[in-house]
């Protein structure tokens, strides 16, 4: 069998419904991975493989079976698909469920025409180019680390419903992070674009200038005063301010939570929960973005779905499970790491839009306050919204102007109750990305943002 035989793939789907099962689907897989490693002047690590399987899934009622194999043969396809519907032969079905078909075409292609693979010279050499890039800005860069990660996939779904699916795509990504320290002190710059292409990602991602930036914002922080605590206005800056709103308010609106009871979304459409001036969007339909796809890991064409439309909330991020189980269609949420894991729903490329202000009028009438240039790690309860997070490079405003760089700062709030203080939302829209992880398996993310100002936050600091 190949990844793409359609016929195999769509007796696989029946052979699961053998128990009685309601809906049953079929991802077939083929990634070829490359993973490069670069690290204090050498090659530290490299390797390329291949990943190839398929995973099937049979939905009765409430009730989800999952079964995979590494062996993509008839034989073991088949064994894949009469496993899981044994898996559901003893089970009360419970209420009955229908799949509501999207009718929505699919979107133009969003991943970049780019024939051909990596070549793992070139590859070493971008790498090299980047710790030589770091190096040069200081003497204070104490290590630079290098990585490369990219794969070249096929897939093919098929369904019960007789729907057939087949795509491809390629993701690369650049990972750099430098180590700088002065006097003691230390502290990580790090930049890591990533995109839906091949080998056009270094035309497009100058490995040098990546380099630079990270080494940059290590430095700065070198210089950088402890960071002041207490409740202040906070400017984040264009494109990482997503990060807020993935991970303190995003996670709410994937509909798995609201089911559970873990949301603070839950019984809230078509209310107001943000500011008026706060329209959210989750869209996978953008053309290169890390975390965009024509169709999702169930097959449902993707979508742009507005979340939040002028701070009144409209819709939730669905997969085929749970829209079932609402008698609605998919938002085309369905998402997997790969076909040993059943999909979830999962957002893609999430961002707060563009407003109508000027980036600098944003920062000019905010006579006090902290400037959110990068954000770091943190965490978050998705059923209260609770967060902190850390700023990975910060600045003071002072005066309606950037002030010092201050480090070891951190935003501690509440998601619901963030989006309802955003005050003023510029026209910059920027993107960062990520891996976002849930139900132990991650995903590409993309989040997103302009420049936009929150009234008052907590900001906890080290300052004595």
């Amino acid at each position: 069998m190949t990844v793409l035989d359609t016929e195999l793939a769509v007796e696989a789907a029946k052979a699961a419904l053998e128990t009685g099962g309601a809906y049953s689907d079929v991802l077939c897989q083929r990634r070829s991975v490359q993973m490069v490693r670069y690290e204090d002047g050498k090659l530290d690590d490299l390797s390329i493989g291949v990943d190839i399987g398929a995973g099937v899934r049979v939905i009765k009622g409430d009730l989800t079976a999952y079964a995979h194999t590494d062996i993509l043969d008839r034989e073991h396809l088949l064994k894949a698909a009469r496993t899981a519907a044994e898996a559901l032969r003893h089970a009360a079905g419970g209420r009955t469920l229908e799949v509501v078909v999207s009718s929505r075409s699919a979107p133009p292609p969003v991943c970049k025409p780019d024939p051909g693979s990596h070549d793992v010279g070139n590859v070493v050499e971008y790498l090299a180019a980047c710790d030589e890039a770091a190096r040069a800005e200081s003497g204070e860069v104490r290590q630079v680390t290098a990585m490369h990660n990219s794969l070249v996939e096929e897939a093919l779904f098929a369904n019960s419903l007789g729907e057939v699916r087949g795509d491809s795509c390629q993701r690369t990504r650049l990972v750099v992070q430098v180590v700088a320290s002065r006097e003691g002190l230390i502290q990580i710059g790090q930049e890591a674009p990533g995109s839906l292409s091949g080998p056009c990602f270094y035309e497009e991602h100058d490995p040098a200038y990546v380099a630079v930036v990270a080494a940059r914002r290590a430095l700065t922080m070198l210089g950088a005063r402890p960071s002041p605590t207490g409740k202040m206005a906070v400017v984040m800056n264009s494109g990482t301010g997503g990060v807020l709103l993935h991970e303190a308010s995003g996670h709410g609106l994937e509909i798995d939570h609201v089911h559970k009871g873990a949301s603070v979304y839950a019984g809230k459409v078509d209310r107001q929960v943000a500011s008026a001036v706060v329209t959210a969007s989750d869209n996978p339909t953008l053309p290169g973005l890390w975390g965009s796809y024509e169709f999702d890991d169930e097959g449902t064409p993707s979508r742009h779905t507005i979340l939040i439309e002028k701070g009144i909330l409209r819709e939730f991020l669905y997969a085929r499970h749970e829209a079932m189980k609402d008698a609605t269609e998919s938002t085309g949420n369905g998402r997997r790491q790969s076909f040993r894991f059943a999909p979830v729903p999962r957002m893609s490329n999430t961002y707060i839009e563009p407003g109508d202000s000027d980036p600098a009028d944003i920062i000019s009438s905010t006579p006090k306050g902290l400037y959110a240039a990068k954000m770091g790690g943190g965490q978050v309860d998705p059923a209260t919204g609770d967060y902190v997070f850390g700023v990975s490079e910060g600045y003071l405003i002072e005066n309606g102007q950037l002030g010092q760089a201050v480090r070891g700062a951190t935003l501690i709030g509440n998601g619901p109750r963030t989006l309802e203080l955003i005050d003023a939302v510029g026209n910059d829209l920027g993107f960062e990305e990520g891996t976002c992880g849930k139900d132990g398996q991650g995903v590409p993310v993309t989040t997103g943002g302009p420049t936009f100002r929150i009234a008052e936050l907590t900001v906890g600091g080290t300052e004595v």
